[in-house]
């Protein structure tokens, strides 16, 4: 099925510079610490109004704290200035619960971030989609299942959340086609053993009704430090066939991605690598109360934990001692089989493994 946005592959093979700074910097510290992260996740809300069953952040919390303009105001251009490219608003809660979150968005992308949510679309309203969706690349929505009963069931919320999620998107597909913004709307399915056979249901929502430009079909990761564990030993050698049976859904305008590669990797593959390079280099995740970790699997670890953009500026955090000591440690010590399958770096980390660890006759391109 057609990946136009690598979503089951990776983009840092279009960063080039970034990734000579760092093999070039081999292991001299001072020039590692200057490399800045490409891609940066932020939550804007430690809070979320739905508790889905599958939800990975889910020990954090969901505690009522929010990054605040004035916060956001400081950092982001100092952002820009360091050569970071991205920013996505998702994280440990719901980011439209935050308030402050259209100003927000005007900022990052004034500042010459590009800009991405992932979001569960209860509040995405016109006001937002009026106010922010021009400055935001690409949206992203989690939608557990086809039907509003299975919806309440997954999410843990009303069944109304269902119809007014793809009220919401309807009205933003239409707002961006009136105005001609330059923004991809998109929906994700988190494939469970409860929502398996209403993803095709899913799919033509989101083609026929909504219009979208593409839904997501993505195998579920186990987080370590998760309460829940109902999912922890998912078999997905079962959905081996749901790659055929959803032939024939994309469109002109609509792509259905399901992200068979990684659901093969979760079946049949053992993590080729055994140190982290993406950690912590090319990216980083900001929680609502400002700590900045190296890695979004290890919220609340203090292994992971550099500092906070509350009392720091972003570049003392980045080149701080406890970052520092993060590499050493994921270099010398740091047992990688205690990482989340499929984390959000496999690829990147795959593709750094093999610029670290080339095979014979190189040159013969």
């Amino acid at each position: 099925m057609t990946d136009k946005y690598f979503v089951d592959s990776h983009k840092l093979i279009y960063h080039p510079e970034r990734v000579a700074q760092w093999d070039k910097a081999g292991e001299d510290w001072e020039k590692l610490k200057k490399v800045y992260p490409i891609y940066v996740e932020i939550s804007p809300s430690g809070a979320c109004n739905h508790r889905c069953t599958f939800c990975a952040f889910d020990y954090v919390g969901y505690k009522t704290q929010f990054l605040t303009l004035e916060t956001m105001r400081k950092i982001i251009p100092e952002m820009t200035s360091l050569g970071i490219k991205s920013i996505l608003c998702s994280g440990e809660g719901e980011p439209l619960l935050n308030k402050e979150i259209i100003p927000i968005s005007c900022l990052i992308k004034e500042s010459g971030i590009d800009l991405a949510f992932a979001t569960n679309a209860v509040l995405l309203d016109e006001r937002f989609a009026q106010e922010a969706l021009q400055h935001v690349s690409w949206l992203k929505v989690s939608i557990a299942a086809g039907s509003a009963r299975t919806y309440a069931k997954i999410h843990r919320a009303k069944e109304s959340d269902f119809n007014l999620v793809i009220q919401n998107l309807r009205k933003a597909v239409k707002w961006r086609e009136k105005n001609s913004l330059n923004c991809t709307l998109g929906a994700q399915i988190l494939l469970l053993p409860e929502n398996a056979s209403e993803v095709e249901l899913l799919a033509k929502i989101c083609r026929d009704e909504i219009g979208l430009d593409y839904l997501v079909i993505k195998p579920y990761s186990h987080h370590a430090s998760s309460i829940t564990i109902k999912y922890k030993d998912i078999d997905y050698s079962n959905f081996t066939d749901l790659e055929s049976k959803l032939e024939g859904m994309n469109s002109s305008h609509f792509k259905l991605i399901l992200r068979s590669h990684t659901i093969k990797k979760y079946v049949d593959e053992e993590r080729l690598y055994s140190t982290c390079h993406a950690t912590p280099f090319f990216w980083t995740h900001i929680m609502a109360n400002g700590d900045v970790y190296g890695c979004s699997s290890y919220l609340k670890d203090p292994r992971f934990l550099y500092g906070n953009i509350n009392n720091q500026s972003f570049k003392d955090v980045w080149e701080s001692d406890k970052r520092k000591e993060n590499f050493l440690a994921i270099c010398n010590s740091f047992n990688i089989s205690q990482c989340r399958k499929n984390c959000r770096m496999d690829e990147i980390n795959r593709y750094l493994w093999r610029l670290k660890s080339p095979v014979e006759h190189v040159n013969f391109i």
